[in-house]
């Protein structure tokens, strides 16, 4: 293949270009900012599920303290009740017998109640002081991750402004080169290496490898025209006298 000499130096443009878009392309799916995103998604999943888990607890011990509430109360308004049919004399003296008995039942009874009581109402605030401590932990969780979030975005911004103008520079490259050497060159790169690189010295601009002396003879004496290329990895070798 032919092509004039600087349509070839032009190629070494279109290969930077070209590998500029590449690092851009990796940067995004390695991003580091991407990574943290998740683990912050992560760390406030783990969170959310805490505070369900404390405000339950929390819950359960609440219903615990309302159902205790009413056996005191009841337990309250019959001692109440038998110690007003106790006062008035209405009762004989059996069923004032029996009064004494159940009001020493409901005394124990209540004192019970009230000892299981205090000990539901000490766990209720501790469970209110670990939902508050969840609860704290969760809203730092959510702007950990507001701010990862932002972070990315400003990375992947960077990422797309570089991807915007390069393309760009591709696309007019692409209308300055001839059709058959571009062709060559995309067939080239998308083997998954450099399309074309720069001979400087003895060595491959494209694979970075040492050119042999017969190779590199064989290059140097090719008409300034001919489109060479690179033994070790097929790319196209361009000259530029360095």
């Amino acid at each position: 293949m032919k092509a004039d000499p600087s349509a070839q130096r032009r190629l070494l443009d279109l290969a930077a270009v070209d590998a500029e878009l590449s690092r851009a392309e990796h940067r995004r799916r390695t991003l580091p900012e991407q990574a943290a995103v998740e683990e912050a998604e992560r760390t406030l999943r783990a969170a959310q599920d805490a505070v369900v888990v404390a405000q339950t607890a929390l819950s359960d011990l609440d219903r615990d303290v309302a159902k205790l509430d009413r056996e005191v109360e009841q337990v309250r308004t019959r001692e109440t009740r038998d110690q007003q049919l106790l006062a008035n004399g209405s009762v004989s003296a059996k069923q004032a017998s029996d009064l004494q008995h159940e009001l020493a039942s409901l005394e124990r009874r209540r004192a019970v109640l009230e000892e299981e009581q205090l000990e539901v109402m000490e766990r209720q605030e501790a469970a209110g002081v670990n939902l508050k401590h969840e609860t704290e932990a969760h809203d730092a969780a959510r702007t950990a991750l507001a701010d990862a979030v932002e972070r990315r975005d400003g990375v992947l911004g960077d990422i797309d402004v570089v991807e915007v103008r390069r393309g760009e520079e591709r696309t007019a490259l692409l209308q300055e080169l001839p059709e058959d050497l571009v062709a060559l060159y995309e067939k080239l790169r998308a083997r998954g290496g450099a399309g074309a690189g720069e001979l400087v010295g003895n060595r491959c601009g494209a694979c970075r490898l040492e050119m042999d002396r017969s190779e590199l003879r064989e290059i140097q004496g090719a008409a300034p025209d001919d489109v060479v290329r690179c033994e070790n990895c097929g790319a196209i070798v361009v000259r530029t006298g360095k």
